[in-house]
C-alpha cells in the first residue's frame, strides 16, 4: 500500500510540476502568443525533442545519472510529461485563443494582459483536461518505471516476480487497474465539470 500511495503521489506530482514548465514553454512557443520567432523556435525545439524520447529511455538516462531510488522515477516522469505537455499545451493555446487574442491585439492590451484575459480563460479548461489525462498516463507509466528505476508498486512487481510469488505480484497488477480505473473515473467527473 506504502509503495502504490507512492507511485500515485510521484504520478500526480511529475505531471503538475511539468504542467507548469510545459504552460511557461507553451506560452513561448505559440503562435499566437510568442514573444519572438527565435524565442518561439527554441521553446517548439525543446518540446519536441522531450517528446520524441520514450519514457523507458528517460528512465534509463537518469538511472545512470542518479541510480534507483524514486527521485530517478520522478525525473522521468517529469521529463516524459513535459514535452507531452507543452506541445499539446501549444496547440491548444492556438486554437482557443486566437480570436480572443486578436481582438485584445487590436485593442492595444499589453502582453501580460493579453496571457490573463485571452489565453487562460480560453484555454484553462482544454489544459486541464489534458493535466488530467497526463496524470492516468503516468500512474500506469510509473509500473514501468518503477521497474527500471526501483520505485514504486514497479519495483515490488518485480521483486515479487522473479522470486516467484505470483500472488503477490497478481495482487500489484489488479491494485494498478483497480488505481487507473478509478482515476479514469474521476478525472471524467472533473472533464464534465471543467468543459
Amino acid at each position: 500500500l506504502d509503495k502504490l500511495i507512492e507511485t500515485i503521489f510521484m504520478s500526480i506530482m511529475a505531471t503538475m510540476t511539468a504542467a507548469v514548465f510545459s504552460f511557461i514553454i507553451a506560452i513561448g512557443g505559440a503562435g499566437t502568443t510568442r514573444i519572438n520567432a527565435p524565442l518561439a523556435a527554441f521553446a517548439r525545439a525543446v518540446s519536441s525533442i522531450n517528446r520524441n524520447i520514450p519514457i523507458a529511455a528517460w528512465a534509463m538516462i537518469f538511472l545512470v545519472s542518479f541510480g534507483q531510488n524514486s527521485f530517478t522515477g520522478y525525473l522521468a516522469l517529469f521529463f516524459y510529461s513535459f514535452g507531452f505537455q507543452s506541445r499539446i499545451f501549444m496547440e491548444t493555446i492556438d486554437e482557443a485563443s486566437a480570436n480572443s487574442v486578436e481582438a485584445l491585439k487590436a485593442t492595444g492590451s499589453s502582453y501580460s494582459q493579453i496571457i490573463t484575459q485571452a489565453v487562460l480563460p480560453s484555454s484553462l479548461p482544454q489544459i486541464l483536461s489534458w493535466i488530467l489525462y497526463m496524470i492516468e498516463t503516468n500512474i500506469r507509466s510509473a509500473a514501468l518505471v518503477g521497474i527500471l528505476t526501483g520505485s514504486g508498486v514497479g519495483f515490488l512487481f518485480e521483486v515479487y516476480y522473479k522470486s516467484l510469488q505470483y500472488r503477490s505480484a497478481s495482487l500489484i497488477v489488479l491494485s494498478l487497474v483497480a488505481i487507473v480505473l478509478i482515476i479514469e473515473f474521476i478525472s471524467n467527473f472533473l472533464r464534465r465539470i471543467i468543459l
